[in-house]
């Protein structure tokens, strides 16, 4: 690069940066709730696939395809199945969304997100044969089109031995049912999720989830509401799907163990994996490891399996790195993406009974990281004298405009509250990452191009539950404020920051204030927030 007249040289843009950037040229500014054209755009992935001659390697993969409602049972599902698998001796490939801090989480190889060396490789590949053979009539595919294509190139490519596919939204048009003959076919709990796109019933949402089912091919589900589950027995006797209901596992099958995913509701979730997997074994003839004929028992590497688990962005506790080498222990992040109402509450509930937990047995959900020293030590530091500190909750939140936070908010606090538990802080702020862009492009914290119309309309219905209304007098949907600012919008029990980073820092300046009292932040309401605070927090 050559030197400017001011003597500064020019930023040099990564080949892993060139490949986020071209991602991101392929995100359309279509709103969610856009339904123009979309049978049309999913009849096109056909002509992709024969573009990338990945017809005929789809056709050969074993295929393990799950629907339902995301983040706290689909993706959960799918990481179950996958570690039961893997501990059982095959070669893996999990495709998953969405990510939280690297687009690479999304294609996992054995349990591990793809090498930047060879996701480079599959990318150029990928894009370079499509950049070639579309045109006007077929135009390059949409972001998510493009990842679920690269997805099966890298599969393919890999020739691993089951590929476990969570679906993207809804089912029927959904990229990853391009699959025409799956393996074995699961149906997580349903819920009121995406309802801008997938329709405003259990019904019509179970009718979405059900367009994964394939004439013949077996499937399994979990106990569903009722209208859900007519639904679903409906179309699967349409295509000749003989479909189970599967129980929620029995903890005692794990020998005194724990599921390595946290919460209540994972045992709903490992007993559909149980059931997933066996049936996947039994189809493809690894007759040796079955467990469908069993109730009492567990094969040993199904424990293993469940028990090693593990997901970001749910149940999941970190502390801050920063204070951590200060004072470890005085600022821990719960993190949690939950985003609708049943998830919502599982969440509080969750969080609840985890500071309970941690105030009992504080090393127990104490993850300090790698790169700080000795966890030992760092356990020790924590034990000494954390039992004399009192603890105050605080409430990170954000969720995208399309969600109701009449549903969301309600719940989170009555739940909470009927566990004893009360936010002395709720902080409301925009997320960093842009919903145009892929990677680690951030706002900056003294940006004030910062739209906070939505963060405030968020901060007004938690008062206003707070005070003993019930928020439904807030308008939750005004066109046209723009509430662009720089400035902290404080109250008593609430406050609304311009940026994550300055919410942060408040975090950390309260702590160091504070030295009598540890800090548990809640952080829920969009994954994309808790992918946010991983980055900043693991820094």
């Amino acid at each position: 690069m050559a030197d400017g007249d001011n003597g500064l040289l020019e930023s040099t843009v990564t080949p892993y940066q060139e490949v986020l950037d071209a991602l991101s040229s392929l995100i359309t500014k279509r709103t969610r709730g856009d339904k123009s054209n979309k049978s049309v755009i999913f009849d096109v992935l056909f002509e992709y696939l024969k573009m990338l001659d990945l017809d005929e390697p789809i056709s050969k993969m074993k295929i393990i395809h799950v629907a339902g409602t995301k983040g706290k049972f689909n993706g959960s599902t799918c990481t179950f199945t996958e570690s039961i698998l893997r501990n059982c001796g095959f070669r893996t490939g999990l495709f998953t969304s969405p990510h939280l801090i690297d687009v690479r989480e999304r294609f996992c190889l054995d349990g591990v997100e793809i090498c930047e060396e060879k996701f480079l490789a599959y990318f150029w590949w990928c894009w370079d044969r499509l950049k070639e053979k579309t045109d006007e009539d077929i135009p390059m595919p949409t972001f998510f089109h493009f990842i679920a294509l690269l997805a099966f190139k890298i599969f393919a490519a890999e020739q691993v031995d089951v590929v476990i596919l969570e679906v993207g939204l809804g089912g029927r048009l959904d990229a990853t049912n391009v699959v025409q003959k799956p393996t074995v076919c699961g149906i997580t709990s349903l819920g009121y999720d995406h309802m801008e796109i997938l329709g405003h019933t259990l019904g019509e949402i179970a009718g979405e989830k059900a367009g994964i089912f394939k004439h013949g091919v077996p499937a399994f589900t979990v106990p569903q509401p009722e209208e859900a589950m007519q639904v679903l027995e409906a179309k699967a006797s349409q295509l000749d799907v003989p479909l189970q209901v599967v129980p929620p596992m029995d903890a005692s099958l794990l020998n005194g163990l724990k599921l390595g995913l946290e919460g209540e509701h994972q045992y709903l979730n490992a007993g559909l994996a149980i059931a997933l997997c066996s049936t996947w074994l039994q189809r493809t003839g690894h007759l040796e490891i079955n467990y469908l004929e069993q109730t009492n028992s567990l094969p040993e590497q199904f424990i293993k399996g469940l028990t090693t688990a593990s997901l970001q962005g749910r149940a999941q506790i970190v502390p801050d790195q920063c204070i951590n080498i200060e004072s470890p222990g005085d600022l821990v992040f719960y993190l949690d993406g939950a985003h609708s109402p049943e998830s919502m509450e599982i969440c509080a509930r969750w969080f609840s009974l985890a500071i309970k937990e941690d105030h009992q047995q504080p090393t127990q959900n104490y993850q300090p990281q790698d790169d700080v020293g000795s966890s030992h030590e760092l356990v020790q530091k924590y034990n000494q004298g954390i039992s004399r500190k009192n603890t105050t909750q605080i409430l990170l939140f954000n969720c995208m405009s399309v969600r109701d936070p009449l549903l969301l908010l309600p719940n989170l606090m009555n739940t909470c509250a009927s566990h004893g538990v009360h936010f002395k802080q709720a902080l409301f702020v925009p997320n960093i990452s842009v919903y145009n862009k892929v990677g680690t492009h951030a706002l900056s914290p003294t940006d004030l191009q910062v739209d906070l119309s939505w963060q405030l309309t968020l901060q007004r219905v938690w008062e206003s539950l707070l005070h003993g209304g019930d928020g439904k007098n807030i308008d939750t949907h005004e066109e046209g404020k723009d509430d662009t600012e720089k400035s902290v919008t404080r109250y008593e029990n609430s406050t609304v920051f311009p940026s994550l980073p300055l919410a942060i820092k408040w975090l950390r300046d309260s702590v160091r204030e504070n030295q009598s009292v540890r800090f548990q932040v809640l952080v829920t309401g969009s994954l994309h927030l808790v992918g946010d605070v991983l980055r900043l927090v693991k820094k």
